[in-house]
């Protein structure tokens, strides 16, 4: 297995902390069957006796909270794309996790400093709601581990008026965000869902997304498959079942 950045410096009262889904998405992306499938899509291009490497893949998570799913995927870029030359970028409405998350990646990096230099290049972490402010066609590998949870509203986004409320207030509103989804625990996965078509590249653009059980996965499928006639979906990971369900899983949507 390999090893899992250190995210002792976050405040979790503010930001999420890495949990069960956390560990899913890391398995899973980290998993033979994950590697082989990033690694033949990223793989060295020949042309006559020429090898070169297609240009370096941007992968983007959105929602990075403490930063250990993205600082994974960095610090271990080689091992998991068969490449080095990996950009790497996250999306965040916390300003808090942002900040986090660049800590983690630094850590992460430092981890590595023994040994061969394998991890990506980190473009840094923006301030922003879900996919707003990604430019259209440039994301290779999107991971999403949304507010999944059902809940009867979903928390507004952090405004103004958060400079108004007590600080135990903001910072349980924070951390809401981070795990409320609303009706079936939907409403935010349903806003990202939409924009996939928009959001990846045209040839070789796929996402991981974080399910559970009452976001209805098999819906959820049907549902990608409508939105963009060239995309498959299928289910890569799973945290086993519970009362016949599969409690957590991970699908994977590509071109």
């Amino acid at each position: 297995m390999l090893p899992t950045p250190s995210t002792s410096h976050v405040d979790y009262e503010r930001i999420y902390e890495p949990a069960e889904d956390s560990f899913l998405l890391l398995d899973t992306i980290s998993s033979e069957s994950e590697k082989a499938f990033l690694q033949e899509r990223f793989k060295l291009q020949v042309s006559g006796d020429v090898r070169r490497h297609s240009s370096s893949p941007l992968v983007v998570e959105v929602g990075t909270g403490s930063g250990v799913v993205l600082s994974f995927v960095h610090a271990h870029a080689e091992l998991i794309f068969g490449r080095s030359d990996i950009l790497t970028a996250g999306v965040d409405v916390n300003r808090h996790a942002c900040k986090a998350t660049e800590v983690t990646v630094s850590v992460a990096e430092k981890e590595q400093q023994e040994q061969v230099k394998s991890h990506g290049f980190y473009i840094g972490n923006i301030l922003g709601d879900l996919s707003t402010p990604i430019r259209p066609g440039s994301v290779d590998v999107l991971i999403f581990n949304p507010p999944y949870v059902p809940t009867p509203d979903l928390p507004a986004l952090p405004g103004a008026e958060d400079g108004e409320q007590t600080s135990y207030e903001v910072d349980s509103h924070l951390l809401a965000l981070s795990y409320a989804g609303g009706a079936d625990g939907m409403e935010t996965t349903d806003r990202l869902l939409d924009d996939l078509p928009n959001i990846l590249s045209k040839d070789r653009g796929c996402a991981y997304i974080l399910l559970c059980a009452q976001n209805k996965p098999e819906e959820v499928k049907n549902r990608v498959k409508g939105l963009d006639m060239n995309f498959s979906v299928e289910t890569v990971g799973t945290s086993g079942k519970k009362a016949g369900w599969e409690k957590l899983q991970i699908i994977r949507i590509w071109r």
